[in-house]
């Protein structure tokens, strides 16, 4: 499934803490509109935003989709109130998670469904057998996994197919660079959750300011612009709910670097 290499995550679409509606609801849905009118092809969200505000947004903003418009969601973590977590791998639960999404999404197959985190507390056999119990049926396309490391992943892989992982990983973040390496060799996609640090990169008082300004760009456009240059498995999702921070972000896909400026930048905050 061919997507532009920015994508665009739909997290911080969401109210205080990723809980609740939008601030302003008009401009969350005007940022979704014209993120795909600058080309943005490959929509990212979770049923967990919000929780369920995300994929409202998106069926309110963007249906009937166009045809090239690919979505990822996500389930198997639970809300408790704003910024609490808990997975839950149960498989009846994980299934009932992407009929629910197919519901408010509108959709009758989910592109990329993302297994959020894997459950401790019940094989990950049977979590991803559901999974691809759902992909047979026709509700499910491809199959992804979110935090996970190379043995998870390799574990996964004995049992289905899995066409993604999704990372927290940044210039200054680079903790899972072995996952990214593996991606690249086994021709998985990598997506990058918090390109810009939950907004520690995105300017004004970041690490990345003085950098920025030797390329002529902002620091968003530094962290992106490298990501993107950094492994051709690479897809940003960067997240906001401004309109001229998408305009900004989008711009970065344009922006080369070459091998040796990829590498300086990133021994300068390689963690």
């Amino acid at each position: 499934m061919p997507v532009a290499r920015m994508g665009f995550g739909t997290m911080r679409l969401t109210g205080p803490g990723i809980w609740g509606d939008p601030r302003d609801r008009d401009e969350a849905l005007a940022v979704l509109r014209r993120a795909v009118e600058l080309g943005v092809t490959f929509l990212d969200t979770a049923d967990s935003y919000g929780p369920f505000v995300a994929e409202d947004l998106i069926a309110e903003a963007l249906y009937p989709y166009a045809d090239d418009l690919v979505i990822a969601t996500k389930g198997g973590l639970t809300r408790q109130g704003p910024d609490r977590w808990e997975p839950v791998g149960a498989p009846a639960y994980l299934r009932q998670c992407v009929e629910m999404s197919l519901r408010r999404l509108r959709v009758e197959r989910i592109d990329l469904y993302q297994l959020h985190r894997i459950d401790p507390a019940f094989p990950m056999e049977d979590q991803l057998g559901v999974l691809a119990e759902l992909r047979d049926e026709g509700k499910i396309r491809h199959i992804g996994l979110s935090g996970v490391g190379v043995d998870e992943l390799e574990a996964a892989r004995a049992v289905t197919g899995i066409a993604s992982v999704q990372n927290i990983y940044s210039l200054v973040r680079q903790a899972h660079r072995d996952v990214l390496e593996h991606c690249v060799k086994t021709g998985i996609a990598f997506i990058p959750f918090f390109p810009l640090g939950a907004g520690q990169l995105a300017g004004g008082v970041g690490p990345l300011d003085e950098a920025a300004a030797e390329f002529g760009i902002t620091s968003s456009q530094l962290a992106l612009a490298w990501l993107l240059n950094a492994a051709p498995v690479m897809l940003p999702i960067p997240g906001t709910s401004r309109l001229a921070h998408l305009e900004e972000n989008v711009a970065a896909a344009a922006i080369p670097l070459s091998p040796d400026q990829v590498a300086d930048l990133a021994a300068r905050w390689s963690d």
